[in-house]
């Protein structure tokens, strides 16, 4: 493997309530290289959430350390932490997320608003966007007017709308069905490929592990490489 976009090494988290100690991850290394796709597997509790938001500079953990694109994640303080995820992270949750009252071309063009995008430029990539995720003529509908693997797809051009290099999605199949989520999961991969950017997708659906690069499991936080069919 090349030099790794992400680096993880000797993740540990430990959430306390009064005297009591849950460990949610033990010593939790690995790398992912460029333009790789990467499946985190693991039911539900096994610590997917927690490794995706130590990476994403959403959490800080007790020990180990973070490397994204040559940067430590874990050592930024919070104004580094937010470029780090407004222009080199991209997110895809389970929720989707969309702001109900814009339109999908709306939601889609609000972290370039965030990242002061010229409008021109703007809107240009909105439309390319949509048409990448297949949604081209619902650029003027809201969330409500929208399927649940209609609002992913939105929820995934806006994941990409400042050219990320890693993209984080947590269960991003777990709101729909076992066919939509294959067709989300086939879109995550080949975005990979056609952007060139290095995706972690966190989930427990089995039939959507053979189309990842590579699969980690997650047991009780303890990270162990498993092996997954090449993709089809």
């Amino acid at each position: 493997m090349s030099e790794p976009l992400v680096a993880v090494e000797g993740l540990r988290r430990v959430y306390r309530s009064g005297p009591k100690e849950v460990v949610a991850l033990r010593e939790v290394s690995f790398q992912a290289g460029r333009g790789e796709l990467v499946a985190i597997r693991g039911r539900s509790g096994s610590g997917k959430t927690t490794l995706l938001n130590l990476v994403g500079g959403l959490d800080r953990p007790d020990a180990g350390r973070v490397t994204v694109t040559g940067r430590e994640v874990t050592s930024l303080a919070e104004d580094g932490l937010l470029s780090l995820r407004r222009d080199v992270i991209g997110f895809v949750f389970q929720s989707f997320g969309l702001i109900p009252v814009l339109s999908a071309a709306e939601n889609v063009g609000v972290p370039m608003r965030l990242a002061r995008t010229p409008v021109a430029e703007r809107e240009e990539r909105v439309r390319m966007l949509l048409a990448l995720v297949g949604l081209a003529d619902h650029a003027n509908q809201r969330p409500y007017e929208l399927s649940g693997g209609q609002r992913q797809r939105v929820a995934i051009a806006r994941s990409l709308a400042n050219r990320p290099r890693l993209l984080i999605a947590d269960e991003p199949t777990g709101q729909l069905d076992s066919q939509t989520g294959r067709q989300i999961m086939q879109l995550i991969r080949a975005l990979v490929r056609s952007e060139g950017v290095t995706a972690l997708v966190a989930t427990h659906d089995p039939g959507l592990i053979t189309l990842a690069d590579r699969v980690l499991e997650l047991r009780d936080g303890v990270l162990r490489p498993a092996d997954a069919p090449a993709p089809a």
